[in-house]
């Protein structure tokens, strides 16, 4: 994956709390056991911790100064995401939703941004207190995705994916999959607490692996409104395989052979390795979020 080195990143899209202290320090999920049992869940890649009923504190992370100047400093040009990590991470926020921007107003909508937050250890959000452990994911109560960038590591080294840039684009492109749900009213249909293979939360989860791979097929053709060229120049078929081995990777099934030595097909809340990559390729393979439709 490539970025045009030319190109200006908006960091206004990304807001860096890394570094932060919470106020009283409150964190419903941490290490040990309660972080085992958000692995069990399969909580990666999913909408937000009050799903788990997790603390409904809602003081704000109190940011360093260093922490509010990383990203704005040093991530600049295209050619900084070709380089940094962090910066990376900028650009696909940038290129996913310059495609949903140009998507929604296709089809005569409105789609309004969102951005991602940061963090690293814990941090607070209106959908309650997190840390690292639940993984990514969106917050529909502020419409914000949270990111540790850590998860990359763990993603590799604790559940087997290959890695690869891409793997981080599927990440991110899939919560940014739940912020199109939300503001198209589909998202509250995973809040009916049910879980299994036929769940309505699973629905929701492969719906967003199908945006992910909807925005992939149009990211080196989708502008960049600063250029007016595409902020991606270059998706390889090795790219789309690293996304695809991610998806498995932490399909339910995977995860509960990994950590619990068995599948419970009936405690499913993401659906399986081989559904997570075939919605996936369904959005990657025709490009029309019209083919994502989970709940028929």
């Amino acid at each position: 994956m490539q970025f045009d080195d030319d190109a200006n990143l908006d960091t206004s899209e990304v807001q860096d709390v890394r570094g932060s202290r919470i106020p009283g320090g409150r964190a419903t999920v941490g290490g040990g056991l309660a972080g085992l049992i958000a692995l069990l869940l399969g909580l990666f890649f999913g909408v937000g911790p009050d799903n788990l009923g997790l603390s409904s504190g809602s003081d704000s992370p109190v940011a360093t100064a260093s922490s509010l100047a990383q990203v704005q400093s040093t991530c600049r040009t295209g050619q900084d995401a070709n380089t940094k990590e962090d910066c990376r991470i900028v650009a696909v926020v940038n290129s996913v939703q310059d495609f949903w921007t140009q998507e929604f107003e296709r089809r005569s909508g409105t789609y309004t941004r969102s951005p991602t937050v940061f963090f690293s250890g814990q941090v607070a959000t209106a959908c309650g207190t997190a840390t690292s452990a639940v993984g990514p994911f969106y917050c529909p109560g502020d419409r914000k995705v949270y990111l540790d960038l850590g998860f990359f590591d763990e993603l590799r080294t604790k559940f087997g994916s290959s890695g690869g840039q891409f793997a981080q684009a599927y990440v991110v492109a899939h919560e940014y999959g739940h912020h199109v749900q939300d503001l198209m009213g589909t998202l509250g249909r995973s809040q009916d607490g049910r879980t299994g293979a036929n769940s309505n939360a699973v629905k929701v989860e492969l719906q967003a692996d199908c945006y992910a791979g909807v925005w992939a097929h149009h990211a080196t053709t989708t502008k960049d409104e600063s250029t007016g060229r595409p902020l991606i120049t270059s998706l390889t078929d090795a790219d789309i395989q690293d996304g695809l081995d991610a998806a498995a990777a932490v399909g339910d099934d995977r995860i509960q052979e990994r950590f619990q030595g068995r599948v419970t097909p009936e405690s499913w809340t993401h659906g399986s390795a081989a559904q997570r990559q075939q919605w996936f390729y369904q959005g990657y393979r025709t490009g029309d979020m019209a083919q994502c439709n989970t709940f028929r």
